[in-house]
């Protein structure tokens, strides 16, 4: 304040000296007025006395008169403006929140350590976004001065008669007391998650909740905290979230079903479905109508939606839910049980006092203009059907009409099984394939316990697959150390005995074994590689998720940590019991490091970002470093999906950054336009969000947020993430749609099909698909072209006949040595011979870069150089060349795995791309199409086998007991 006071002295003085010389001097061409006489003129006029004993002859003079007037009317108000409001701030800082105010409207108080614009941008979006919310005032108590960025954005009117900025401690009763916290409807208590020290950083959140708690232990608690070892600490409140879980837990879902975090974040974010439907892209459009699919709940004896299915079962329920008005039920809780069950499974019979839970576009309170049109639908076709059902009509012939057929057809799939089993034909073999119907209440030859009992002699089978390899024994139980307290106890796939410490180091070799690389351990599948700076806690939570009892043994990837500093003893003993988990010192940006924890062999990479760099010196540099390693990456390993965590969110647009791309500055305006329209998803059209290929933990902040109006979303968040596990509550899996399943069509037929065969909920799609990408140069991507080839390769033209497509493109590489294949030659020369032909028809401009492309073919590719260069650091470290294929000829599974933008698909397409994105709770009526991923929600394999259990032994030392019924049926899982 003391500052402006001073500018505003200098304004004036500026003012008053600029046209008293200015006057005096003009003046000199007149009546020639002293300099003191034209002092006493401006101050007169200046203060509006004007007392004209003084005044200007010549018109020079008086025009100098009148801007001088004009620049102090326009300057001096923005001057005093500025003050007053820095007084009305500073009056508020250290003033109160009224009482009287406090008690007759409702506020609620946001407690930080320091305030940034995006956390606050953030709060406010997501908390007023529900329409109850709207006269709720928001008291900021925070201990720093109000930075720059956030007072501009207090100072808007639709912030300020809003939010009130309290500068103050939490820790002090007199602040508390000012901030009105006894007479506040919630408290929310974030943690500053840039700090370097990120414990410090918990324990003063701590302190704030015991504080708030002390002060006003009426007052609902909303905490943010960072480390999971901290979370019992503040057991008490609430809500909780703690950032490290969900960040690990969605991490380790995204290498199994891809894209989770995408499909967790739109769903914890307010919207209204209105992103993108002025888009030209129908792509766009879809995808952000599916966004505004939210979480609603309400008492089914309320419901139009659901009150008609009392006393049928859950899964009958939501099929004809989602039949009539394309609401997803995805799961219910009992009025006399606190735990929510996500799809409980045909057996579950729906009660009227059940609670439902429900994803929709907008809740059901807001959809009543629909039944009002079925009433009047109702009381036309009376005369035609008057029976006591409330279903209509259509329903009722659509669900007769398959009551007599393929009642076989429930029968369960094959253990080894991942496709959808079509209806067996008739004699004629002409009949339309149709879907056994969903039983309104489960009989004894449900398909569940079905599934179990055909899944018991999967360890038999195994034992003769991949030329009778033995299969270890693993046994299932609760991981006998967790490495915090206050972790959820989950059943895991175990070993039988603890593993050596020694033997979880994955390049070195020991007594046990002599394996020292990735290739030697002969894994049967995948690897999931993570890279972190430190073995923390909450890493933890990356490997239960993947070692969940309910995946296939057969379908366990090996998991390697590559840190950055070695892990304690403590973390090693809390995973040591978990099959194929190994680890290994390392970073992402040493080569020798990458070939070493096995990259060539892994499908999935997992970048977490890295607690040190997550404070830089220039906002929003905190990435630089993690984002120039990840592309690195892309180039040397183009089939490899990876995912990186951000710090911040708006870096995720220099995630596979390419120049001059016209799709990606398309994209950027389309961002723009959504967050000029006040859009909370404005990023969700990036390209790599979209495909779930990026992700920063701060898009969950408005969990903590929507759970002030939703206390049931945290809960259910941590179901889906495997976070949490009760009996008799579904869990998150994925199937992928192949030829053989695209007989059923559409997403409701799939719907039906899933309830009626394995009481599965569908919840939603991942898509890739193919997009023709523009770009600002018609040879922008021809430049790029990756294709290998060696200086010999050219002088061999004359030896070449075939012309462009008389041989069919293989895109497979047998051989490590480039130079040694024909093929690539054949295909090199043909590219080269297409150019030519273009030339013949194009401008000279045009053939003046084919010249130039010739001229390339001379020279090493950059592909080539990287292909050699990684093959011969594999042979200074000793590790076999023959499992690294050149990434430049990729398979097309390898592109569908890929779904990163900014590489090629096919070198002979030239602006062909794939692009992927998620669905939620798409329409009945949209059309499967190959390749697409199906998010469903799976019942518990167990809930229905506990009764027959005699007894089920706890994990207090480790030996644990098998569980009676050892695999469950996850032939669809990814």
């Amino acid at each position: 304040m003391f500052n402006q006071v001073i500018i505003l002295i200098c304004t004036l003085l500026c003012l008053v000296f600029t046209g008293m010389c200015g006057i005096q001097h003009l003046e000199r061409a007149g009546e020639n007025l002293s300099l003191f006489k034209s002092f006493y003129f401006c101050i007169v006029t200046f203060s509006t006395v004007g007392y004209g004993d003084v005044t200007p002859k010549i018109w020079p003079s008086q025009l100098l008169v009148v801007i001088m007037i004009c620049v102090a009317l326009v300057v001096l108000p923005l001057q005093f403006e500025e003050l007053v409001y820095l007084w009305m701030e500073r009056q508020k800082s250290g003033g109160n929140y009224s009482r009287h105010r406090a008690q007759t409207e409702k506020h609620v108080v946001l407690c930080v350590s320091s305030l940034k614009i995006d956390l606050l941008m953030d709060f406010l979006n997501e908390f007023y976004a529900h329409p109850r919310l709207q006269d709720y005032y928001v008291v900021i108590l925070c201990p720093t001065e109000m930075d720059i960025q956030v007072r501009r954005v207090l100072q808007i009117p639709l912030w300020s008669q809003r939010v009130i900025y309290l500068q103050g401690s939490a820790l002090k009763d007199q602040d508390l007391m000012r901030a009105k916290m006894d007479d506040a409807e919630a408290c929310f208590i974030l943690s500053s998650r840039n700090e370097v020290d990120r414990t410090a950083a918990d324990h003063q959140t701590i302190l704030r909740a015991w504080a708030v708690k002390d002060f006003a232990p009426n007052c609902p608690l909303y905490v943010q905290i960072l480390k999971p070892e901290n979370k019992f600490h503040v057991k008490f409140a609430d809500h909780v979230v703690c950032e490290e879980e969900f960040k690990y837990a969605m991490l380790a879902l995204n290498c199994v079903c891809p894209a989770t975090s995408t499909l967790i974040t739109l769903l914890v974010h307010t919207s209204r479905g209105q992103e993108g439907q002025q888009s030209p892209e129908q792509w766009q459009r879809m995808y952000g109508r599916c966004s505004g699919n939210e979480v609603y709940h309400i008492r089914m004896a309320d419901s139009k939606f659901f009150m008609e299915y009392e006393g049928k079962s859950f899964t009958y329920a939501a099929f004809h839910a989602h039949k009539k008005y394309g609401v997803c039920l995805i799961g219910v809780k009992r009025e006399d049980n606190k735990s929510i069950l996500l799809n409980p499974g045909p057996r579950h019979i729906m009660a009227g006092s059940d609670t439902c839970f429900y994803i929709n576009i907008t809740k059901e309170e807001n959809s009543a203009f629909i039944f009002k049109q079925e009433e009047k639908q109702k009381r036309k076709g009376r005369g035609l059907y008057d029976g006591p059902s409330r279903l209509p009509v259509h329903s009722i012939i659509a669900s007769m009409g398959t009551v007599a057929m393929d009642l076989q057809n429930t029968e369960c799939r094959p253990a080894n099984s991942s496709k959808l089993t079509l209806p067996a034909e008739n004699g004629s073999g002409t009949r339309r394939p149709s879907i056994a119907p969903v039983l309104e209440i489960a009989d004894s030859s449900t398909v569940l316990p079905c599934d179990l009992l055909s899944d018991q002699s999967e360890d038999e089978m195994t034992q003769s697959d991949d030329e009778g390899l033995p299969v270890l024994d693993y046994v299932k139980g609760y991981p006998p150390n967790s490495p915090y307290i206050g972790s959820s106890p989950t059943l895991c796939h175990l070993l039988p005995s603890k593993a050596a410490f020694c033997c979880l180091r994955l390049d070195k070799g020991c007594k046990h074994n002599s394996f020292e690389d990735a290739k030697a351990y002969g894994f049967k599948n995948k690897l999931i590689i993570v890279s972190a700076e430190t073995a923390g806690n909450g890493l933890y939570n990356f490997i239960v998720p993947l070692r969940a009892y309910y995946r296939s043994r057969k379908e366990l990837n090996p998991i390697v940590l590559l840190l950055d500093n070695p892990p304690d003893n403590h973390f090693l003993e809390a995973i040591c019991c978990f099959p194929m988990v190994y680890f290994m010192v390392g970073t992402i940006d040493n080569l020798d490091n990458l070939l070493q924890c096995g990259i060539i062999y892994a499908d999935n990479l997992v970048v977490v970002d890295k607690e040190s760099t997550m404070s830089a010196e220039e906002d929003y540099m905190a990435d630089a470093k993690t984002i120039v390693n990840v592309q690195t990456m892309f180039r040397l390993f183009p089939s490899l999906s990876i995912t990186t965590e951000l710090t911040h969110p708006s870096n995720m647009r220099f995630m596979q950054f390419r120049a001059k791309d016209c799709y990606s500055l398309a994209l950027s305006k389309l961002e723009k336009k959504e967050r000029e329209n006040g859009s909370n998803l404005a990023f969700m059209f990036r390209l790599p969000f979209a495909a779930g290929r990026v992700f920063s933990i701060s898009m969950l902040d408005t969990l903590l947020y929507q759970s002030f109006v939703k206390d049931y979303m945290i809960t259910i968040t941590r179901l889906l993430l495997g976070l949490d596990t009760t009996p008799g509550s579904g869990y998150l899996c994925a199937m992928k749609i192949t030829e053989d399943d695209l007989w059923i069509r559409t997403y409701g037929r799939l719907f039906q099909k899933l309830c009626s065969s394995s009481a599965e909920i569908p919840i939603g799609i991942y898509r890739t698909q193919s997009h023709m990408f523009s770009t600002s140069e018609p040879h922008d991507i021809r430049t790029q072209s990756q294709i290998s080839i060696n200086v010999e390769d050219c002088e061999d033209t004359k030896d070449v006949k075939e012309p462009w497509a008389g041989k069919p493109s293989h895109r497979n590489s047998t051989s490590s040595d480039q130079s040694e294949h024909p093929l690539l030659r054949r295909k090199s020369m043909q590219w080269a011979r297409r150019l030519s032909r273009k030339g013949n028809k194009q401008a000279s401009k045009t053939a003046e870069w084919i010249s130039q492309q010739r001229l390339n073919l001379y020279r090493r590719s950059e592909r080539q150089e990287l292909s050699e260069l990684v093959k011969n650091r594999m042979k200074h470290l000793g590790l076999p060349t023959t499992g690294y294929e050149d990434v430049a000829n990729l398979t097309a599974s390898d592109v569908m795995n890929r779904v990163n933008l900014g590489y090629l698909q096919d070198e002979m397409n030239d602006h062909q791309n794939t692009l992927s994105y998620v669905l939620i709770n798409p329409p009945p009526d949209t059309r499967l199409e190959l390749n697409d991923i199906v998010y469903l929600i799976r019942s518990d394999p167990l809930a229905h086998v506990a009764n027959d259990s005699n007894s089920q032994k706890s994990s207090n030392s480790y030996k644990t007991e098998q569980v009676g019924n050892p695999e469950t049926r996850d032939e669809t899982q990814l």
